[in-house]
């Protein structure tokens, strides 16, 4: 999937399980590996992190769905100046809140911690969660769009 606007992107992908082999786990037989390369104007990177489970994988998709259908109110910052995201999930690694939006547009924030982060913003103390953003504004059809190509890369990991 990639969300992407004339200053940024992020492409983000299920690269793979964690464990290729079942083992009765709920959660680590659906651990997804996911691959991600940023492209901003502070620099570029890419990661790739077992940071997502699949029916957290699922969740990407149906929040991107919501966004478009204007479901989703915006998330401000706190009195503190701090970033809460909208959606996350287990692993801290990949989160989504929504900055702004108008009658045609949306401004997604995709928060990046630890492993996701870029190389010269990563700490592993977790003080900065969901503090780092990549900022893409989209209009419905490119959210449409970025959650068909989502589901589609998520058909070839079922849940196991």
């Amino acid at each position: 999937m990639r969300l992407s606007d004339h200053a940024n992107s992020v492409d983000l992908r299920p690269l793979r399980y964690q464990f290729p082999a079942v083992t009765g786990d709920s959660h680590d037989d659906n651990w997804l590996v996911i691959g991600g390369s940023v492209t901003t104007p502070a620099g570029n990177w890419s990661f790739a992190d077992p940071c997502l489970l699949i029916d957290e994988a699922c969740e990407v998709s149906a929040w991107l769905r919501a966004v478009a259908a204007g479901a989703v109110a915006v998330t401000r910052p706190d009195a503190d100046g701090e970033l809460s995201a909208d959606t996350w999930f287990v692993e801290p690694v990949l989160a989504f809140s929504l900055a702004d939006r108008n009658e045609t547009r949306v401004l997604l924030r995709v928060h990046l911690s630890l492993e996701g982060a870029p190389p010269w913003q990563q700490r592993n103390d977790g003080t900065d969660l969901y503090q780092y953003v990549v900022e893409v504004q989209l209009d419905t059809a490119a959210l449409l769009h970025a959650a068909d190509q989502w589901d589609l890369a998520l058909a070839s990991f079922p849940t196991r």
